[in-house]
């Protein structure tokens, strides 16, 4: 296994620090919009942020794959060979970053058999950082500060749950409606496991496509935070590159865990 060192978090904050700065120069300066083939949004700072990111992390472990949003044309063939690999969303929430609503972030992981060693999801707008290596405890950074974070247990009513700004389904209203009690909040990208990591939000639940590259480090923060990412397929927490797709099946990020999300999930 790789050797999960400070001098390995510290060297992965930096860069996605760097990144970030590299995404808020875009943002200052203006930007095009371009619609990929799967039909979301690309800008010059998504491309700035992942030429950042992939330097910076071939030049950190220059034996390990870098699998990336704006990079990821490997094929099944060569990434199920993978015991450990970076798995990169430059930024995520473009959506977001194209409206304006600094609800994006930079989210880097390290993943190690499947499953997410070590994270760290950048709020390029704030500066505020959220990481978390696997079997420790997760950290909000504000500056030089590290603070602690612990989900919201025993998490009561009224519910606060995060809703996506630009990802609301009928089957999600619908599943709103047999929470109860509860308190809708917009937030944009993975920043939404880390609101729940630090007890400011209680349930995420998402019904539709997202890809790994969208929740590998916010899992990792939030589960080292308390709380988890968990399949509603199958109860258990995400695991990474197990098939050849990159695409997810819908989920539930809970910061306790011991909410009845079975049942708002069954109509």
């Amino acid at each position: 296994m790789i050797k999960l060192t400070t001098d390995l978090r510290e060297t992965a904050i930096a860069i996605a620090q760097q990144a970030g700065q590299a995404i808020m120069q875009v943002y200052a300066d203006g930007f095009d919009v371009q619609i990929k083939e799967d039909n979301s949004p690309v800008t010059a700072a998504d491309l700035a942020a992942n030429q950042v990111i992939e330097q910076g992390l071939q030049q950190l472990t220059p034996e390990l794959p870098i699998l990336s949003e704006e990079s990821a044309q490997v094929g099944w063939e060569q990434r199920r060979h993978w015991g450990a690999y970076w798995l990169v969303d430059p930024l995520d929430g473009t959506r977001e970053f194209v409206k304006r609503n600094g609800e994006f972030s930079v989210n880097i992981a390290l993943i190690y058999q499947g499953a997410p060693a070590f994270g760290v999801v950048l709020a390029p707008v704030t500066g505020i950082v959220w990481h978390a290596m696997r079997g420790e405890l997760a950290y909000r950074r504000q500056g030089l500060h590290d603070t602690v974070l612990r989900t919201r247990t025993p998490a009561t009513a009224p519910l606060r749950v995060a809703a996506s700004r630009s990802h609301r389904s009928p089957e999600t209203e619908a599943l709103l409606a047999r929470m109860g009690r509860i308190e809708t909040i917009a937030q944009g990208s993975s920043l939404k496991f880390c609101r729940i990591a630090e007890g400011g939000l209680d349930v995420y639940p998402r019904l539709g496509p997202t890809s790994e590259w969208d929740t590998a480090a916010g899992q990792c923060v939030l589960h080292a935070a308390g709380g988890a990412v968990l399949s509603a397929a199958t109860g258990k927490p995400f695991r990474y590159n197990r098939r050849e797709t990159l695409l997810n099946g819908d989920f539930i990020a809970l910061g306790d865990t011991s909410l009845p999300w079975r049942d708002w999930l069954s109509d």
